[in-house]
Parts: C-alpha cells; structure tokens; sequence
C-alpha cells in the first residue's frame, strides 16, 4: 500500500472540487481525505500505487470544468495514520493565504433544467445554481470560499438544501449560494418613487412593464442593468435622453442564439463564444434584416450582444415580447450601481420601475466585452466569467507588488510568490466614486489574500489620480512610462522575456519628455525600452477639448501643412465646420503654443482623418472614430497614401495634402488604415530580428488587426498581440507587475 499527500493550487474552490476528488477516489478504492485551505486543495492518498497513479492522471487531465490548476504537488506521506474510507474534513486556515477567487459563471444547463421543469422543486425559482455555476466573485468577502464568508451567510439553508449540500455525490455539495425558494434571496419590485409594488408574478410584472415601453433597473449578478425593449424606437430614443448618450452603442441581450442569428451575422468562433460557460458580450456585424431599434449602434454596423446569464435573465425572457437592450447602470465615468438606493438616488429619473433582491453584491462586477479576431477570441474588457484573472509566472516576485493602472479603463494587479492576478474592469477615474471604488477594489484584493503591499508600480503620468494615491500611501513607488506598460502587457501574456519591436498606438499617455504619446515603436525587454520611432509631433487645439472634436486635430494638421490663407479657401468638410472667425482664433493659438499640448497619438490621427474624410466631426464617445472609419473600409482599395520616416519621426504630412484631393469616403478610410500597415511592415523589415508585439487601443480596431495580420503572415514576422489581457488600459496594471527591475 502507498500513502501520498497531494497539495492542489490555483482556481479549486467553489468549482466541484473536493466532490470531484471524493468521487473519483472512491471509483478508484482509494482511502484518506480532502480539505480546503487558504493554500487549496489538500488531498491524502492511501490505496495501491497503481490507482493512485490513475487518480493523478485523472487529476491533471481532466478536473473540474470550472477549475484552473496551477500547481499539483505530490509527496510520500511517512505517517503511521491509516485510513478506511475517503472523507471531505473541513476546511483550515493557514497564516497565507494563496487560494485563488473563481469568476461569478453563467448558469449551467442542469441548473436551467431544473428551473424550468415543472416537477423540479426549483421551478422557476431565480437565483437557483449549483457548484457549476452561479456567483462567485460578486458574493465573497474574503477566503476560503465558505458560505461564511460570502453574502449568503445571512440565508440560512433549509432541510432539503441542507442536506444537497451536505451529499458528496449531488452536484450541489458545497455549493456555498445554495438555496431554493423556501431559503433563499427573493425578489423586490419597486416604481421610481421608492414604492414597493406587491406581486405574486414579480417578473411577469416588470416583463410586461419592459414590453409596455418602459425603461427599468434590473438587479444582476455583479450590479444592476438599465432594460428596455430593443425593438422599441421611443424607449430606445427616450433612454438615449435620459442617460444623456447620444449615439454610443448599447449591448442587447436575447433569448436564444437563433434571435441573435436574425439580427447579426456571426461565425461559427463567434457562436461558440456566445454560447460559453462566460456568457461574455460579443461584438458581432449587424445585418440589415435586424428587427431591433437603429438608435441602438447607430451609424455603424457592430452590435454587442449576448445571452441569458442568471436564472433570473432566463425566467424573465418567458415573459419578454423582444430582445433587450441590458446596458450597466451608472453615471458618466462611475462604477457599475450595486445597490438600489443608488439606482434611486442617481438614476431615479431615467428608470420608471426597479427590480431587486435581498442578496448583496459585495465586489461590483460589469459584463466582459469581447470580439473574434482572426477566428481568436480578444477580450476588450475583462470581467465578469474572466476576472479576477490569474496567471503563473515562471519568476518568483521578490516584494509584494501592488500594480495601479492608469487613468481610464482602470484596473490593479497584485504580484506575489508566482501570482499575478488582475481584478476585474473598474473604470476610468475622473469622478469621487470611481477612485473609492478603486480603493474599495485594492482593500478587497489585499484582503483575499491577507496581502501586504510592499511595493506600488504606477502611471508616470503626475495628473493621474492612481499616481497621486500612490504617492500618498508612504510605501516604495515605482512608475513605468505607460506604452511601455502596454507592451509589458502583452509580453506576459506570452511570457516573452527578450528584446521584442513594439508598435504601441492609443489615443494617451503620459511620455518620458512630457508630452502626449501614442504613436510609439520601440525596442523592448523586461528591464528597459528605447523608443525608435513615433508619429511626428502635432499640436491638441485646446487640450482635453480636441479628443471630443475631431475636427480641432485636423484642423492642426492643417495649420502644420498650410499657411493660414490657403487652409481658408480648402473646400473641405473640416474647414467648413467652422467659422472664419474660428479658423483665425485657432490659428493664434496654434502660432503662439496657446493650450496646444504635443501628441504623436495615433488615435488622435485617427479622428483628424475621421474629420477630413467628412466621417465626424464631434465625437460622443472614446473610440467613435475608429469603428466609424472601419464601417467605410473596402478591402478592394489597394492603394494607401504616403508617408516619411524623418530622424525616426513619421511624417504625415504627404499623406493629409494626398486626402484633400480624394473625396470619397470609403476611399480615405481603406487607403489610411492600408497606410497605417505600410508604416509597419516598413518598421518591421528594418528591424528583422526581433518578435513583433501590437499593444494599445489602436489595434482593437479589429479591420487594421486582421488586415494586418495577413501582411504580416506573408512576410513571415512572428507577431503577437494580446488576447486575453485587454490591448487597451485596462491591461497596464498587469504590464507594470511584468517589469522586472
């Protein structure tokens, strides 16, 4: 007989594990125990060698669907204890904890079998799971993953659940939310005045206030949506006032993937991500058979749009005419609204009715947002069913590192032993409750893994309000410039330690000389950076107020280009958006350096050309440009306007006197994004030595990435981008703790 201790790390609590383990140690006669601890999984073995061998192969090569093992360690256990049969004991507590917290995941399909089979005593009960899905995340306080620790502490369990619960061989054991109707949380509907409206039918109720055109709040697994039916014109348009969002695109959530197969042509890639265990949001082409609102993406031809993904969302489509437009509820540049006396105090007078339950949501969580590039999954925000993220690394962190972000699209990582774990999207930090969310975030992570920051990566940028906690907090501070943290980003994602030819294009960034960055080549490791090329310097009309008017950075590229004469007499959609008068203004301040900081961003190029092909002129939302200069590209233009690589700046001052002669839209758009692939490759063959890396926000644009691609595959560079790790500054928190000093 062999005795063995197994030590199991990574994603293993709250995923089926320790049944998983009990079960197949059963199946194979073994004897001994499994517990959890702050650690994971711990596993004892007694039985022949041979069927302990089985078992660990079983281990590795099949677990748990939900877990994620990062390390399995195994040793002879010299003890004289012996066993006579296989026992889950209960948990422990260590003095470390390293256990890491599993992602909230979408219902399973036994869990939607059981709330709509009418002899199941679940039956349309809306918060039924089991340990294959449900919450995670949004509910925990602190590890281990015990009911104890987590929201459902104030639900005691009836007999019936009690004893689920308590059976190793039903697929609810230690499903720490379980509950059914008789135990568990229950629904709440008010109007917007705070009155609490009684019904016995509560969904069917605001079912039919959703089909009756009215706008509604809806508790979700990490925070509340704003709902109102996607075919609705005047609902559409009226949320479109209220949320004071003139044309950015709403994500709609339908019933079933048929639905979303009328309104949006998807692939088969496209399709099975819909359909995954993470039910994330998934930018798809509209078609134009689409019953939905045009006010939904207008004037461009991408639609997000996802599935059902609590038992609540699907009870609620038996009762539901349409698809649903299920966007996060919140303020302009605020977190996601978890509880409803903030629905009431900051959005009482957009929704006309609210639905809620009596679990709280601890960690606040939006919904993951991604796309398919080149039949590849690429995850533009990292949330809900993907975060918190962790990663093995090869390298052990010598000081616990505690990496802030940046400004927009904020997110930290934590760094410890081989950890890096990145926490779900928090959001850009320009008002007073998204930076106490940070901060709620930050005290969270620490406290998961009774984390002691030793040391703070950060932003250079010194207006940034992550940079100015940083510095406020009395521990060690290291700041990396941010393109260089972007392309950090996605070196570890491919745990790339070498030199490496970066080309990081995005719209912001604090640069080494203390201008505007985002046009940036550079030569890369882990240790340092070189920048060797950039996009030449222009000059930002107004500053802040130039990103939301295209028209303002064309109107500099201009001035570059001509003397202020000549640029009055251009017929040109840029030009004839102003006044003479305006033009003259601007022009001083362009001459005397008045509020006219440099950038070499590439996004901002972006909207200049999206200004002078007559694309935009004002810009509603971050990135409107690009996806509007997409929606013109023709693969069939060939062409591409001309450029110069001058003392390693790249001119592009042939490439504007050459759009000003074309005037067809689509023609600008294809041959400006086929110039941007010329820069590229160009740099690229100069540079042959090296692995190519594509970071920042520019390269979401999913047309520039796959056309790209292609270029690239023939003149056979190796190139990566990241897919998982978001490209744009969501990503530069788990950058930063890749720095290797």
């Amino acid at each position: 007989m062999s005795k063995f201790k197994i030590e199991v790390q990574g994603i293993v609590q709250g995923v089926g594990f320790r049944p998983f383990v009990y079960n197949l140690a059963l199946k194979l006669n073994l004897t001994g125990y499994v517990n959890n601890d702050d650690k994971g999984v711990n596993i004892l073995l007694e039985g022949k060698k041979n069927s302990i061998d089985a078992f660990l192969n079983e281990l590795k090569n099949n677990p748990p669907v939900l877990s994620k093992i990062d390390n399995i360690s195994m040793f002879e256990d010299t003890s004289l204890n012996e066993f006579t049969d296989f026992k889950i004991i209960q948990s422990v507590n260590q003095n470390s904890k390293s256990t890491l917290v599993s992602p909230d995941i979408a219902i399973c399909e036994d869990c939607i079998k059981d709330i709509t089979n009418k002899e199941n005593r679940r039956y349309q009960y809306e918060f039924t799971n089991c340990t294959n899905c449900g919450p995670r995340y949004s509910i925990i306080s602190t590890v281990p993953y015990d009911r104890i620790n987590t929201s459902m502490n104030d639900f005691i369990m009836c007999e019936e659940c009690k004893k689920e619960y308590e059976d190793p061989t039903n697929r609810r054991y230690h499903a720490q939310p379980i509950c059914c109707a008789n135990c568990g949380p229950q629904l709440k509907l008010y109007d917007n005045q705070k009155n609490e409206l009684c019904s016995k039918e509560t969904l069917n109720e605001i079912a039919q206030k959703i089909n009756s055109g009215f706008i509604v709040a809806i508790k979700g697994i990490g925070g509340f949506h704003i709902i109102c039916d996607a075919t609705n014109e005047n609902a559409v348009k009226k949320l479109r006032k209220k949320k004071n969002r003139p044309t950015k695109p709403f994500a709609v959530m339908f019933k079933n993937i048929d639905e979303i197969k009328s309104c949006a042509n998807i692939s088969k890639k496209e399709e099975e991500i819909i359909l995954c265990k993470e039910k994330p949001i998934v930018i798809v082409n509209k078609n134009s058979n689409s019953k939905i609102s045009e006010q939904i993406a207008p004037n461009i031809n991408r639609l997000g749009v996802f599935l059902p993904y609590t038992p609540l969302h699907i009870l609620l489509f038996e009762y539901l005419n349409n698809p649903i437009i299920a966007t996060s509820a919140n303020l302009k540049d605020e977190p996601i609204i978890k509880s409803v006396e903030d629905i009431f105090a900051k959005l009482g007078n957009v929704v006309d009715y609210v639905l809620d339950f009596n679990r709280e949501i601890i960690n606040a969580c939006d919904d993951s947002i991604v796309q398919v590039v080149n039949d590849e999954i690429q995850i533009l925000r990292l949330a809900r069913g993907y975060a918190p993220f962790s990663y093995k690394s090869n390298s052990k962190f010598d000081k616990n590192t505690l990496a802030l972000g940046a400004n927009q699209k904020s997110s930290i990582s934590l760094g410890f032993n081989n950890n890096m774990i990145s926490s779900p999207y928090i959001g850009d930090m320009n008002s007073i409750v998204s930076m106490e969310y940070f901060k709620r975030s930050v005290h969270t992570f620490e406290k998961f893994y009774d984390f002691e920051t030793q040391l703070i990566v950060c932003d250079k940028h010194p207006s940034y309000e992550t940079t100015k906690w940083a510095m406020n907090q009395k521990k060690p501070v290291k700041q990396i410039q941010h393109h260089y943290a972007h392309t950090l980003a996605t070196m570890a994602e491919y745990d790339l330690d070498e030199d490496v030819l970066a080309f990081v294009f995005d719209g912001t960034g604090y640069g080494e000389d203390g201008n505007i960055w985002g046009g940036e080549v550079f030569i890369a490791n882990r240790n340092s950076y070189k920048r060797i090329n950039h996009i030449k310097y222009f000059k930002l009309l107004g500053g802040e107020k130039a990103v939301k008017e295209p028209r303002r950075i064309a109107l500099s590229l201009l001035f570059d280009n001509f003397p202020l004469e000549e640029v009055l007499n251009l017929d040109n959609a840029c030009v004839n958006s102003f006044s003479k008068n305006e033009i003259e203004l601007f022009y001083k301040m362009w001459q005397k350096n008045l509020n006219t900081p440099l950038t070499s961003s590439f996004g901002r190029v972006f909207d200049a050309i999206a200004s002078l092909a007559n694309v935009l002129q004002i810009q509603t939302y971050e990135g409107e440009t690009g996806l509007l200069i997409e929606k013109e590209y023709d693969e069939n233009i060939q062409d591409a306007y001309s450029y110069e690589i001058i003392d390693n700046q790249i001119d592009l001052s042939k490439a504007v006197l050459e759009i000003l002669k074309d005037k067809d839209k689509k023609v600008i758009c294809s041959k400006f994004i086929n110039m941007i692939i010329n820069i590229i490759c160009e740099i690229s063959l100069e540079n042959k030595n090296f692995k190519i890396v594509l970071s920042g926000g520019v390269f979401q644009n999913k047309t520039l990435l796959e056309q790209l691609s292609k270029r690239l595959e023939k003149l056979k560079r190796k190139f990566y981008f990241s897919k998982t790790i978001p490209l744009n500054d969501q990503g530069i928190s788990f950058g930063q703790l890749y720095f290797q000093n």
